[in-house]
């Protein structure tokens, strides 16, 4: 982790509160059949890749047992189409997870009912493995911005967002995880971001998606440290790791990195993913990539990294199970 040391820091738990999901189970690791792991019980320890139009029929052309994808929520809120006939084709083969983008959690309004509604149909025909959304706000009055803004770490800011999850969580009848933001700028706070998640996710009963990009943007825009910054967040609520690409903002060069994930993932976010695996043990880990796309050979490719990082922290499985995880008999998806 020998880049982190050069950032140098800036500057009680409660009881869910009323119409809170069931508090939170402490994850285990759970041996699956295919000789991978589970987390909970719930989201395949491997590693997967953002689900993307172009590249449906390579994804169902795939047989890694290990292969997961996600897919933007807001993405799927049609009513019927081609859409959502190649998902249905996709979960069939693969597990899949819901990502959110547009609930706006934190904002000053909560999150739109028809929203939940559509996000409640969806969960319940694709049953993801996982599903989760932001700890922003990006909707204020009556305007959606295109964007996920970060919240003031204030007590209001809190209430609003724990208010936001339970509503959330409630509509859809599943446990949500919450992912960190990205911050462009410093903002004067009451507590520090990792105390804010994870008192959300006490209140609450959610889990926690940390986004090592973002930790590693958070740290050259506003002087956090990283590795301080990930030991400070509650590792058992911790049940998805993400990894991106950014770019230097076209005015301020590096003075701004932006999470665009429109680039291939930097060695820098590559160590501090080791650094985070080491500390939590093995997590599902989801290789986004969103502007810019290359074909999916190439995000396969740099999805293996992904894989090695990860199977340096799994068990050894022996031979017996090492076959069993290896490719999967030739099938055919209608």
């Amino acid at each position: 982790m020998g880049g982190y040391g050069r950032i140098v820091a800036g500057g009680a738990s409660r009881q869910p509160g009323a119409g809170s999901t069931p508090a939170h189970r402490e994850s285990i690791l759970l041996p699956a059949l295919d000789g991978s792991s589970t987390i909970g019980g719930a989201g395949p320890i491997g590693a997967g890749i953002g689900l993307r139009q172009p590249h449906v029929e390579s994804v169902l052309a795939q047989r890694e047992r290990s292969l997961w994808f996600e897919v933007h929520t807001e993405n799927y809120m049609v009513a019927g189409g081609p859409r959502l006939a190649q998902l249905r084709r996709v979960r069939e083969a693969f597990p899949v997870s819901f990502h959110g983008v547009g609930a706006s959690l934190g904002g000053p309004a909560p999150p739109e009912p028809r929203h939940l509604s559509a996000v409640k149909r969806l969960v319940d025909e694709f049953e993801p493995v996982l599903v989760s959304e932001h700890a922003v706000w990006s909707r204020a009055g009556g305007v959606w911005f295109a964007d996920l803004l970060p919240l003031p770490r204030t007590g209001d800011a809190l209430r609003r967002l724990v208010e936001g999850v339970d509503r959330y969580q409630g509509a859809i009848g599943r446990r949500i995880l919450i992912e960190n933001p990205a911050n462009y700028l410093s903002f004067v706070s009451e507590m520090d971001e990792p105390d804010f998640l994870n008192e959300v996710a006490a209140r609450t009963g959610c889990g926690l998606l940390l986004d090592v990009n973002n930790v590693y943007l958070s740290a050259r825009n506003c002087g956090i440290d990283p590795p301080r910054y990930i030991e400070a967040l509650s590792g058992d609520r911790i049940e998805e790791i993400h990894v991106a690409g950014y770019e230097a903002d076209e005015n301020l060069g590096e003075a701004l990195l932006i999470d665009t994930h429109a680039a291939p993932v930097s060695e820098a976010v590559w160590e501090l993913l080791d650094f985070t695996l080491a500390r939590l043990g093995p997590r599902p880990v989801l290789l986004e990539r969103d502007g810019k796309l290359p074909s999916f050979e190439a995000l396969m490719e740099e999805r293996r990294r992904a894989g090695t990082a990860l199977a340096r922290r799994l068990p050894d499985p022996g031979p017996e199970r090492a076959v069993a995880s290896g490719p999967v008999p030739e099938r055919t998806v209608a």
